[in-house]
């Protein structure tokens, strides 16, 4: 129900062209490396879609390699068709779902710890507009620099929207870490796999050191912070919105720990998710929860380096690399990335309609 004196907004139907450019212009990636500035030259945009060509081919050519080792040992990957792998696809799905809703609700909970409170209705259905922008559709720009631009244009808080996501996935760089490392010390035989131990405990504290790194940039006091943001660019435009979440954070530790408790319940359900995947595809029984804790998150860590296009290819390999010591056979680790992969595209079509819609105009007070 909408309040009173508010004003009814009706969403435009805009054409896929026309949203793309309303990303493209409205709104950087979080990710800097690949940031998409609102006045970038049309070089600079050029050189975006060159960088998008490159990780193409990179995900064919990590997907080739990787599918030419397994040569015509395919046939252990695909599972016999029963109802209890059945069961467990659709357990995955579900979980894969519930996810999405979890992260919609962690960026409410940051939303809200900076002073912005949009209808948790509508930041499901941007979370989910923005799932389909970055799964699906092949873009220069993501799912993140879509929710900055819509939700900025409905509230007109452009930068403390930015900085939210921003934060939103910072969060994530403590949670994953901390996940794989309490899955290595609950478990000590998965300290002694080789390289695949070596390899998940130094991405876990790599990433930790580079949170850290982070947090210490941005540790200058913080006035006049959301003004500069607006005004910023790029990696300045980064830190100056980590600054601005942060600074917020530390007067409301109990904001701070709802944010972290849903980032949590989130990435549990992705492993979730995982270990469900692990069984439909019937792999050993080594793969069991406490390899899961341990091996999904240094993946979905390493996924989101802009390598390759949604993780393709660099999922797959690591899976291969974390399971083989476990027993798994490297057709059925390579399948479980794609299975996930493809777990992760089916929810994001459920983003289809919310993309199609377009924006809702800003609210404006009701004449007197």
């Amino acid at each position: 129900m909408e309040e009173q004196g508010e004003p009814r907004s009706h969403p435009r139907a805009p054409d896929l062209e026309d949203t793309l450019l309303e990303a493209e212009l409205g709104a950087e990636l979080v990710d800097p490396i690949v940031a998409i500035d609102p006045g970038e030259t049309a070089p600079g945009k050029r050189k975006a879609r060159l960088v998008l060509a490159a990780r193409l081919v990179i995900s064919a050519l990590l997907l080739w390699v990787l599918i030419m080792k397994i040569g015509t040992n395919w046939s252990e990957a695909i599972p016999d068709a029963t109802v209890p792998t059945f069961a467990w696809l659709a357990g995955a799905l579900a979980l894969t779902f519930g996810g999405v809703v979890l992260s919609a609700v962690r960026w409410k909970e940051v939303l809200a710890a900076l002073g912005q409170r949009p209808p948790f209705t509508r930041l499901l259905s941007l979370y989910f507009a923005g799932q389909f922008m970055g799964n699906v559709l092949p873009s220069t720009i993501g799912g993140d620099a879509l929710r900055v631009s819509r939700l900025s244009k409905e509230t007109g808080e452009a930068p403390t929207t930015f900085a939210s996501v921003v934060l939103e996935r910072l969060s994530g760089w403590l949670v994953l870490p901390v996940i794989t490392l309490g899955g290595l010390a609950v478990n000590p035989g998965l300290r002694d796999l080789g390289q695949a131990s070596a390899i998940a405990f130094g991405t876990a504290v790599g990433t930790l050191v580079l949170l850290g790194i982070v947090l210490l940039l941005t540790a200058r006091p913080g006035q006049g912070l959301e003004g500069r943001l607006e005004h910023s660019q790029g990696w300045r435009r980064f830190t100056t919105a980590t600054r601005y979440g942060i600074h917020r954070l530390t007067r409301e530790p109990a904001a701070a720990a709802r944010i972290l408790a849903s980032g949590f319940a989130y990435q549990f359900i992705l492993i979730g998710s995982a270990l469900m995947a692990a069984r439909a595809l019937g792999l050993p029984a080594g793969v069991g929860p406490t390899a899961v804790l341990a091996f999904v998150p240094a993946v979905l860590i390493a996924q989101v380096l802009p390598i390759s296009i949604s993780g393709l290819g660099v999922r797959e390999g690591l899976f291969a690399l974390f399971l083989h010591p476990l027993g798994v056979p490297r057709s059925q680790a390579i399948a479980l990335g794609l299975l996930l992969y493809l777990l992760n595209l089916v929810v994001s079509l459920f983003g289809a309609p919310a993309f199609a819609v377009g924006n809702r105009p800003a609210a404006t007070p009701a004449a007197a």
